[in-house]
């Protein structure tokens, strides 16, 4: 059997509701194919049940998909360089997966939780759903070459590295001015270090990156979803558990784009330090916390 390969995002909301069985569900969104198989092999190992690649129609990605079954691996044909890319797809994958977990990211991004290396995405949804939540909000943590000349597009899963501090919160606030309860907008890493090439209303690193499915429910373009509950930090009584996306993205685009590539030399600084792939890392630095969980 061949892996499913879907034309267009249009053919995929025609599915039938609830056909794809239990989750959790993951979507690779893939801009291009740089490190699109580690991202792959990642998501699996953690334990999705499916995960659906969205990628646009030139964009061959059978390497990356070879060696997995077709009942845990699919593609969508959809442009996924759009700036409401991942909010289409996602509100494409809601309703046909009710009350599931979704998990969304883009090529060489790596999703990150507590005890990731001996626990499943399937264990920690449990978790958070008996916290009586149905979401994890998690950072999206810059990922960046140690070296540029050796890794001039600034990807380097060898030598990666990422900043040990400069992460800071602003409150979030309603149309009337009004701080949202448990509600803020983080910001750090390259966003904040080279905020002059990025546009304001992309600098915040924090995504609501797993939830779960329910009637109704939609995710905006800025990556906040339609329920407000769902956007907090932590439950009203203690803390809850927070993951990270540790991301090339921002290095990537910062490298690729020309107002930008010939102003950045190096992307490290006094509070860079070496990425171990380690959730105990990010932990220690203070980047994702256990809540209850231990």
């Amino acid at each position: 059997m061949q892996i499913k390969d879907y034309a267009s995002l249009a053919e995929f909301r025609r599915l039938p509701r609830g056909g794809f069985g239990k989750g959790p569900f993951a979507i690779l969104i893939a801009e291009d194919r740089v490190e699109l198989a580690s991202t792959l092999s990642h998501l699996m190992q953690l334990g999705f049940r499916h995960v659906f690649i969205a990628a646009p129609t030139g964009l061959d990605i059978s390497p990356e998909t070879e060696g997995h079954a077709p009942n845990t691996v699919s593609i969508i044909r959809a442009q996924t360089r759009r700036s409401d890319a991942a909010a289409s797809l996602v509100n494409a994958l809601i309703p046909l997966v009710p009350n599931e977990w979704i998990h969304y990211c883009y090529n060489a991004e790596y999703f990150f939780y507590p005890f990731c290396e001996d626990r499943t995405v399937g264990e920690m949804a449990a978790f958070i759903a008996e916290e009586r939540r149905d979401c994890a909000l998690t950072y999206v943590i810059d990922l960046y070459a140690q070296d540029l000349n050796i890794a001039p597009n600034a990807v380097n899963l060898d030598h990666a590295m990422l900043d040990s501090a400069g992460y800071f919160a602003d409150a979030r606030r309603d149309e009337t001015g009004r701080a949202k309860d448990r509600q803020h907008d983080f910001f750090g890493g390259l966003r904040w270090r080279f905020e002059e090439h990025v546009p304001k209303e992309r600098r915040r690193i924090d995504r609501i990156g797993f939830f779960r499915a329910k009637e109704g429910l939609q995710m905006f373009e800025d990556h906040r979803l339609s329920d407000e509950e769902m956007n907090t930090f932590a439950c009203q009584w203690h803390h809850s558990i927070t993951a990270t996306i540790c991301s090339f993205r921002v290095a990537k685009a910062l490298r690729s784009n020309a107002g930008s590539r010939y102003d950045i030399g190096d992307f490290r600084w006094h509070r860079s330090k070496r990425f171990q792939w380690s959730s105990q890392q990010l932990m220690d630095l203070g980047l994702m916390e256990p809540g209850q969980w231990f």
